[in-house]
């Protein structure tokens, strides 16, 4: 096996990743930009979107890691307009998408233009989240965004599997399409439910944090691979035990939560920039398979489509935004006022991803009787361009538009002050602790070293209250940015001292790793203390 390949994928999209990071441009737009460039360089390898790769191998890391990091109280609270998004839009897109493709391009069958609705269906998890934290919009459009784009590819997987069994007939009815619809989003959540709390009490329990983190990363694949094994939603398997883990991350041992931290961290870095790499760089693949239908009649089916997916994201959202909330005094009292303003910014933030060209690449050539499946190449080559279209116009242009319609930002204040009061009553309760254990003799501490239990305590109750304080006319630094810049001073003349003193063969390797961690860890401490 050739591995070149994969590494100029891996190395070429970290660099854009990291450029793209010092520059206006979200990383996913500036990675799929590079990766249409380079798809014609000479001597580019040929990457092809493998669906048996990208939905098993992929998809539940990213799945698990955006879940993890989500909230699953957030997502509680959220849970009808993200269900209306996650599953009423995607069917309501399915449809409208398959129907306006079925009516435009000459002698699409229904079920085939069906099949182009349900691939195109589903936002990008990916692209929606990093983009919505980018321009700091508020909690709960973030929330609904992210909620809706971990569990729509579920949905839109379904409902593929329904139409494109009635494309190839296989004699696919409505009733058959309901009932394989239940048992993947029940059977789906089913197995993530039975396997979150064993897989939580076997991360508890490990006591070696390397067992832990080897766990941490099998845990999407198992969940993934058992779900898909008795036919139901890999995806939403996926989903259910990383929010019930996340929920519970603060059991599980802190030096399994710092390696876990930064393994998933450079992992979700990886693989989003791969993955938006190579959607540009399918544009070879599928151009080169587009035969007859090249030239005006291709682009204005693609304008077309991009059009539809665009609008129907509209004709679905206001709606459901509002009209329940009209009907239903109960909705009205329990939920938030969506406005105006977050209905078109959720609207328009629907960019598609890698999910659907994997699903595209997925397409039989053939259907039953061995006969050509109908317009393959095409709904290979719509799907791309509604991916690229949605990523590069909408993905370019929600920050302007949330500027334009004066969108509301978070109260940076309001949370420093919550985080603040948080702290303080959190300070309360260890002093607390920390008095009654000293008042046991089995504790006892010199003066000194219980004096300095206390000044760390009251230095992590008023490092938050500092950061409201004012900045240093000289420096232009906050209080606590000093403080974090003398710390990391004077942990660097320490660490020049250790290496030195190894140097003259005062102390050997050996010791000199266990100091070097000793103060890796303090420097995280400092840093994650001074907020």
């Amino acid at each position: 096996m050739d591995v070149m390949p994969l590494l100029l994928l891996v190395a070429g999209s970290a660099a854009v990743a990291a450029a793209a990071r010092r520059g206006p441009v979200p990383p996913p737009l500036l990675l799929v930009a590079a990766g249409l460039a380079v798809s014609y360089v000479p001597g580019v390898p040929d990457y092809t979107l493998d669906p048996e790769v990208v939905l098993p191998l992929l998809l539940p890391p990213l799945l698990y890691t955006s879940a993890s990091d989500s909230s699953y109280l957030d997502l509680r609270a959220q849970l009808r307009p993200v269900a209306l998004l996650s599953v009423g839009y995607v069917l309501f897109a399915t449809f409208v998408v398959g129907w306006a493709a079925y009516l435009i391009i000459p002698d699409m069958p229904l079920t085939a233009a069906l099949v182009l609705g349900a691939v195109v269906a589903p936002p990008d998890a990916v692209a929606a989240t990093a983009i919505a934290r980018r321009v700091g919009l508020p909690s709960r459009i973030t929330t609904i965004l992210q909620g809706e784009s971990l569990l729509n590819d579920a949905t839109a997987i379904t409902a593929y599997k329904v139409a494109l069994a009635a494309a190839v007939g296989e004699g696919a009815t409505w009733a058959g399409g309901v009932g394989e619809f239940l048992l993947a989003a029940v059977g789906g959540v089913g197995v993530g439910l039975v396997l979150m709390a064993p897989l939580h009490w076997l991360r508890t329990h490990l006591s070696e944090p390397l067992l832990q983190n080897t766990l941490s990363l099998l845990i999407p694949f198992v969940a993934y691979g058992v779900a898909e094994q008795v036919h139901a939603s890999g995806v939403l398997a996926v989903v259910v035990v990383a929010l019930y883990l996340g929920h519970r991350a603060w059991e599980v041992d802190f030096a399994t939560r710092l390696q876990e931290e930064a393994v998933w961290k450079m992992v979700a870095f990886i693989l989003e920039s791969a993955v938006f790499a190579l959607i540009g760089l399918q544009l070879p693949v599928v151009l080169k398979g587009l035969g007859e239908y090249e030239g005006t009649a291709a682009a204005w089916y693609a304008v077309v489509l991009f059009a539809v997916v665009v609008a129907a994201r509209f004709v679905w959202v206001y709606p459901a935004a509002f009209v329940p909330r009209m009907l239903s005094a109960r909705i009205r009292e329990r939920e938030e006022n969506p406005t105006w303003r977050g209905a078109m910014v959720t609207s328009w933030a629907g960019m598609r991803g890698v999910v659907s060209l994997a699903i595209a690449f997925s397409i039989p050539l053939t259907v039953d009787g061995g006969h050509p499946f109908p317009q393959h190449n095409l709904i290979l080559f719509l799907t791309f361009t509604t991916v690229i279209g949605t990523l590069v116009v909408q993905g370019l242009s929600l920050p302007p538009l949330i500027r334009l319609v004066k969108f509301p930002g978070r109260d940076r204040q309001a949370e420093t002050l919550a985080e603040a009061n948080a702290q303080a009553q959190a300070s309360r309760a260890a002093e607390a602790r920390l008095d009654e254990l000293l008042s046991d003799e089995r504790n006892a501490l010199p003066p000194p070293l219980a004096d300095r239990l206390r000044q760390v305590l009251e230095r992590r109750r008023n490092s938050v209250w500092e950061r409201l304080g004012q900045t240093n006319p000289v420096t232009g630094e906050s209080v606590d940015d000093t403080y974090r810049r003398l710390s990391r001073e004077m942990i660097s003349a320490e660490r020049e001292v250790f290496v030195r003193l190894r140097d003259l063969r005062y102390i050997d390797d050996e010791m000199l790793r266990a100091l070097l961690r000793r103060l890796d860890l303090e420097e995280a401490a400092a840093y994650r203390e001074a907020g």
